[in-house]
């Protein structure tokens, strides 16, 4: 596939999103629609949208990358499955919390429970957070774009950035969450139409039927699943079920993003049937991405075809074997359908995280829910200004990113959202369990400041400090303890007992 085709492809393909942007916010540009699509979001389209921005463009090409490693192969799947178990108890649990309180932010609880100091903590680290894992997220896409297009035009990689972040802003800045709502529908059904499009293109190029394909699948070298024999290493099974769960939990029901979007259905009935379908499609659809790791190494082999290495480290890239097959190996009609699942799972990402940063910081920071009606359009230019803030704060994040990252994208995410997320699980455990105590509020930061640093120390120590043990995802569990037995340090007797 040539680099203009990919263009010429990439235009249409957001000419559509414009299109249905300006359809959707024509009457809908005021703080309503954008914080909560006036709470009349259709349930089935917020939990298919939600598929496209509960994976993103990591789960479209690390995850099938990681498959090759023979010390990960399907492991992935044991932390979907914890994934699984999270989403059913943000569900059950923390949904009926947030809609009980009727939250526009979700860190709203923490002002009503512990006090401002706890409130725009937690608001902060959502923020810190949510930047830098969608900046590391849109990162992935870019540096493919720059390999495979703009280094033909002799475009620099900041360039890239720039143009990819000018056309999420483009569309989003207007209609927020109600244009988001729609657009990532349509770029979810992108994204799935073309993991199965995949499966089926790489099984024709290998000659297997569906038969054929799921037995080389199962019977070869990448897909073991469950990992019992050593509980010292980073892969096994309790580790991976725990960690998914935690990591669910605070990444998901514990942030702004995802959250939003469940917040802008009609009643908790309507939220709670979303993540409940969601939560299968979701565990489905992983079975398919790690599925198609398979067939790309399977396919890899026979062709003679290496991982591509990092043109600055030299080093393999796995995250670059997917593009790689598919743009310089197999045939024009499977090059457009993966760049168009890359692109929508990505974009479904950063345009959804673009808009829960903008509600977050003006709904925290600015108190914008709280203006009176006849005050509200004076607001909405600032908001403008605020989501252009967060699109040059997340440009400068890429461009950090791209001058020190020599790691697998996919475990470099989940890396640091254990430390930036779990003070936020420390927190809302503490708010939820410890309904006689409250804490002195204006101490919160710095609890949530020292955690993370005991964490690292920790996780850095690890195999010296217990016998060769690895701490992988469990960390964020690690982090979200010391931060609760940090919050009980300095906590004292509630004057009443809350009912949140």
């Amino acid at each position: 596939m040539t680099p203009i085709a990919i263009v010429l492809l990439m235009l249409i393909y957001f000419g559509i999103l414009f299109l249905i942007s300006h359809f959707v916010s024509k009457n809908n540009t005021g703080n309503e629609a954008f914080f909560k699509a006036n709470k009349n979001s259709k349930w089935y389209l917020v939990a298919f949208g939600m598929i496209g921005t509960a994976l993103s463009g990591v789960t479209f090409i690390s995850v099938p990358g990681e498959v090759g490693n023979p010390e990960t192969q399907f492991k992935y799947f044991q932390f979907v499955l914890g994934n699984a178990i999270g989403f059913i108890i943000i569900a059950k649990v923390l949904l009926p919390l947030y809609y009980r309180m009727n939250l526009t932010s979700i860190y709203g609880y923490f002002e009503q429970r512990l006090g401002i100091f706890s409130y725009k903590t937690a608001a902060s680290i959502f923020l810190i957070s949510r930047t830098i894992g969608s900046a590391f997220r849109l990162y992935l896409v870019v540096i493919v774009l720059q390999r495979y297009v703009f280094d033909y035009y002799g475009i620099p990689f900041a360039i890239t950035v720039f143009i990819s972040l000018l056309l999420i802003f483009a569309y989003t800045y207007k209609g927020g969450l109600k244009t988001i709502i729609i657009t990532d529908t349509l770029q979810t059904v992108f994204l799935v139409s073309s993991v199965f499009l995949t499966i089926y293109f790489i099984a024709s190029s290998l000659n297997f039927g569906v038969t054929e394909a799921f037995e080389a699948v199962k019977n070869s070298n990448y897909s073991k699943v469950f990992f019992y024999e050593d509980y010292l290493k980073g892969s096994y099974f309790l580790k991976q079920i725990l960690g998914g769960i935690f990591v669910t939990i605070a990444m998901v029901g514990l942030d702004q993003d995802l959250m939003q979007k469940n917040l802008s259905c009609n009643n908790i009935k309507e939220a709670q049937k979303n993540m409940f379908t969601f939560t299968g499609i979701f565990v489905v659809i992983n079975i398919f991405f790690l599925s198609v790791g398979a067939l790309l190494y399977i396919y890899a082999a026979k062709n003679g075809i290496e991982v591509p290495t990092d043109l600055i480290t030299g080093k393999p890239r796995t995250d670059l074997l997917f593009p790689e097959i598919a743009f310089h190996h197999l045939t024009l009609i499977p090059a457009i359908v993966f760049l168009l699942g890359l692109t929508a799972a990505t974009f479904a990402t950063t345009d959804s995280a673009l808009t829960a940063l903008t509600t977050s910081f003006c709904v925290d920071f600015l108190g914008m829910d709280k203006v009176e009606n006849e005050a509200k359009s004076n607001m909405v230019r600032t908001r403008h200004f605020v989501h252009i803030g967060f699109s040059t704060l997340m440009f400068l994040v890429i461009l950090l990113f791209n001058a020190i990252n020599d790691a697998s994208v996919v475990s470099m995410i989940f890396k640091i959202a254990s430390y930036t997320y779990g003070p936020l699980l420390g927190l809302f455990c503490f708010g939820m369990f410890m309904k006689t105590k409250t804490v002195k509020d204006q101490f919160v930061p710095i609890i949530c400041l020292i955690s993370p640093a005991i964490c690292f120390l920790i996780s850095y120590n690890s195999a010296t400090l217990f016998g060769n043990y690895v701490i992988d995802n469990e960390l964020i569990i690690i982090n979200g303890l010391i931060t609760f037995l940090g919050l009980l340090l300095i906590s004292k007797p509630a004057t009443s007992q809350t009912e949140f």
